[in-house]
């Protein structure tokens, strides 16, 4: 998946995009993209756990199966943030990300709030985190239910690129040093 999204995403420049939004709460490519690129490269993960970290003490990330949770763990890992995350929690439902979650709301958006329910009472949560930019059809309605924040990781990191590049932000090329000779031509055209 790093990969892919590499791929896909190191052109953008080149073509004259803004900025780059990376369209999966793993944050897969993300920085190789920004080692790779000058212009903002916004992940969902780190954007929503960043703005869980601003809103809360401890969130939780509310998903749809349990074979997502390596890529959470991978992305905590990375950021140092595991201090902060409550619980990693599923309905253990396998996502459809063709139609999403259209015409199950009712038997899905149920099992969601179930579960957030017990990451806020047993895990201590005070924000929840959707697992999956597949998932933003319930953020509203568990929003609506739930006590405390939850975030939707696509608009969260959709606003925050919008901010970067409102503001002329971007990653430090200190933290994300060009590669000494870039290979952008041959990944264009599917070298391996």
């Amino acid at each position: 998946m790093d990969w892919t999204v590499f791929q896909a995403g190191v052109t953008a420049e080149a073509e004259g995009f803004a900025g780059v939004l990376i369209d999966t709460v793993s944050d897969s490519g993300l920085r190789p993209l920004r080692s790779a690129l000058n212009i903002p490269v916004v992940g969902p993960g780190e954007a929503s756990f960043a703005m869980a970290m601003m809103l809360g003490k401890k969130f939780s990330v509310l998903t749809m199966w349990p074979e997502w949770f390596p890529l959470y763990q991978k992305t905590l890992t990375e950021y140092g943030w595991w201090d902060r995350c409550a619980s990693l929690r599923s309905i253990d439902t396998r996502p459809d990300v063709t139609e999403l979650l259209e015409g199950k709301e009712e038997v899905v958006f149920a099992k969601l709030k179930a579960e957030a329910t017990k990451a806020i009472e047993e895990d201590g949560a005070d924000v929840i985190v959707l697992g999956s930019t597949t998932m933003h059809q319930s953020a509203a309605y568990l929003d609506s239910e739930l006590p405390i924040p939850v975030l939707n990781p696509g608009q969260v990191a959709y606003k925050l690129l919008e901010t970067q590049i409102e503001l002329g932000l971007t990653h430090s090329k200190k933290a994300f040093p060009a590669p000494e000779v870039p290979k952008t031509a041959d990944i264009r055209k599917g070298w391996y």
